[in-house]
């Protein structure tokens, strides 16, 4: 036998072997489905009537109120962000937060849908408040550190300090 021929033999044989090993998952194993946005509202819009927040609706299902609109330009998804925020639950349990800025320096298109949604709303030195339905924050699986619980709308107030592109 040829090298080449018993070296595709073997290949097949691994390839085989591997893929054997791999099982189907159970129904329902590591798959979830998010509600739609608007399950949120009802939510959101109290949180929003308890705190003052004047809430408008952007067309993707994500409540904003623009405290201070900023000046310069307005970040875009490739946007490295220097921010001071704080997050909550809807019940106010913060679930993240930071006022120095100087270490933050996210990339926009790496953040929960719901920043990127709505950062790009306000320009450097702005500042916004974001009701963000679950589909928007970490959907029906929550976050990976088990901080946010599944299918939870969250509440952030964001200063956009500096952006670098």
């Amino acid at each position: 036998m040829r090298p080449i021929s018993q070296l595709m033999i073997v290949c097949c044989g691994v390839s085989l072997f591997l893929v054997s090993c791999f099982k189907d998952p159970s129904p329902g194993y590591n798959t979830c489905t998010s509600p739609e946005p608007a399950s949120d509202s009802t939510v959101l819009l109290q949180f929003a009537a308890t705190n003052g927040i004047t809430p408008h609706l952007d067309s993707t299902g994500l409540y904003y109120q623009i405290i201070d609109s900023g000046t310069g330009t307005y970040p875009t998804l490739n946007s490295k962000l220097n921010v001071k925020y704080i997050g909550t639950l809807m019940n106010g349990i913060i679930i993240d937060s930071t006022t120095d800025y100087a270490n933050t320096g996210f990339l926009l298109g790496n953040l929960i849908q719901g920043w990127q949604f709505g950062l790009p709303k306000i320009k450097e030195g702005g500042r916004i408040k974001l009701l963000i339905p679950s589909v928007y924050a970490y959907g029906c699986t929550g976050s990976s550190d088990g901080i946010v619980p599944r299918n939870a709308p969250l509440y952030y107030d964001v200063t956009l300090v500096e952006i670098k592109f």
